[in-house]
């Protein structure tokens, strides 16, 4: 087991399962704030000051150690976290290369919005918005006849970007799949894209990482990481429940999946109800 595996298990993190993982995984690795992090743990352990000391630190060496502890932070933001940041909001995949999802959030549970075989995603009202059209799709517009919509459940092609537009019907809620490394913040009004790469199949947990209510503890979600190929076949499932495709799956792209227009646009206004 190499040394990031052992510091997840010890952390209690999921696994790693996407393309930029490691670098977060990276940061918590990071040696001077460890070796810091288990000295506290023995210094101040219960067996050795059964009773707190609320005067504090008395000796010299504080200072040493608080200036320590301010260089170790400046190193992971300014050397680590910052351009790590600046990585994901600044440099998303080409359009034609990543698939498109509207994820929007509601108390208590996630909808995944996919287009169908056109690569367009159908126009939104809250006029359409009802039990069994959550995120009120009009009916009267083609290009949403094919679309893909599904609660709790989202499947996505393994080795290929992904890109998540998050909205919120109601208050703000986060989407957060720890095994993907990657979590923000769904804001009604606001369509924020975020976007991961994921490198293994199987099924991750989605969490909504922001307290959004009494019903908070239960808002979970299932991401599942496909082949091209049962990706290809869930899309076909999913269109012949839905009616509108007729049975036909999208052609084939890199990654099996259809391709969205563009690459989306930077946080903005939300053009539609769900977000």
């Amino acid at each position: 087991m190499n040394s990031l595996a052992l510091i997840n298990e010890f952390l209690g993190q999921p696994p790693n399962a996407s393309a930029h993982g490691y670098q977060i995984d990276h940061i918590l690795e990071f040696i001077g704030w460890s070796t810091f992090f288990i000295f506290v743990l023995i210094r101040f352990r219960k067996r050795r000051q059964p009773a707190a000391d609320h005067a504090g630190v008395r000796s010299p060496i504080s200072t040493h150690l608080e200036f320590s502890v301010v260089l170790i932070e400046a190193v992971l933001l300014l050397g680590f976290a910052i351009p790590l940041w600046a990585k994901r909001v600044n440099q998303f995949p080409p359009g034609k290369e990543a698939l498109l999802v509207h994820v929007v959030a509601q108390q208590f549970s996630f909808n995944f919005h996919l287009p169908g075989p056109d690569g367009q995603f159908g126009r939104r009202a809250v006029s359409f918005v009802s039990n069994s059209n959550p995120l009120g799709l009009d009916p009267n517009d083609p290009a949403g006849k094919d679309d893909i919509v599904t609660t709790g459940e989202l499947h996505v092609p393994v080795n290929r970007p992904v890109i998540a537009e998050l909205s919120s019907k109601d208050v703000i809620h986060d989407f957060f799949v720890p095994s993907m490394r990657i979590a923000g913040d769904a804001i009604p009004g606001s369509l924020i894209p975020i976007w991961f790469t994921p490198i293994k199949t199987g099924t991750d947990e989605v969490i909504c990482g922001q307290l959004c209510g009494l019903g908070h503890y239960g808002m979970k979600g299932t991401l599942v990481v496909d082949t091209p190929q049962d990706y290809q076949a869930w899309l076909k499932e999913r269109a012949e429940l839905s009616g509108g495709a007729q049975g036909a799956a999208p052609s084939p792209s890199p990654g099996g999946a259809p391709q969205p227009q563009s690459k989306p646009p930077a946080p903005a206004a939300s053009p539609s109800p769900g977000g």
